[in-house]
């Protein structure tokens, strides 16, 4: 079965796709605009106190994603703010793939319950099996006994009730 790994990996990180994208919006909104302006304001601030007020920048940037936004508008430095934005979404979407590429299947039965009949396609199970009557072996999967040959079942487990 072809794309078997690529369907596994997108089955199994829906979950983790959503989340990812939720944390990207919340890193361009809140973090990346605040970065941004406070590194513009340490780097054109030749004072003592540049970190000082760098940093207090970010405090009040990272509170009000708006005031931020606004800064970074006004001082010019929208350019700054899309370089650093595609570079934590590069790096970002980089752990996201190693991510995705190790959830993938390692083979194509991964996933599958044993014992089930999920491994068979296309009712192949029932030339020899029956959906309605027999020996129950799963759900929908009855081994019938009025059929010629072996009809033998062996039963692996235990039968537990308290």
């Amino acid at each position: 079965m072809k794309g078997y790994k690529v369907k596994g990996a997108i089955r199994r990180n829906k979950k983790a796709f959503i989340v990812y994208v939720v944390i990207w919006i919340f890193m361009a909104i809140f973090l990346i605009p605040s970065l941004t302006f406070s590194y513009a304001a340490l780097t054109r601030i030749h004072t003592g106190n540049a970190l000082q007020v760098a940093l207090q920048q970010l405090g009040e940037t990272i509170t009000n994603p708006i005031h931020a936004f606004d800064c970074v508008a006004k001082f010019g430095v929208i350019p700054e703010y899309i370089g650093t934005l595609l570079g934590a979404t590069l790096i970002y979407s980089i752990f996201f793939f190693i991510g995705f590429v190790k959830a993938a299947p390692k083979n194509e039965y991964t996933d599958i319950e044993h014992g089930s009949s999920d491994w068979s396609k296309n009712g192949e199970q029932y030339r020899i099996l029956d959906k309605h009557k027999g020996i129950l072996l799963a759900k929908g999967n009855y081994l019938p006994v009025d059929k010629r040959g072996n009809v033998n079942v062996l039963v692996v487990g235990r039968f537990r009730f308290w």
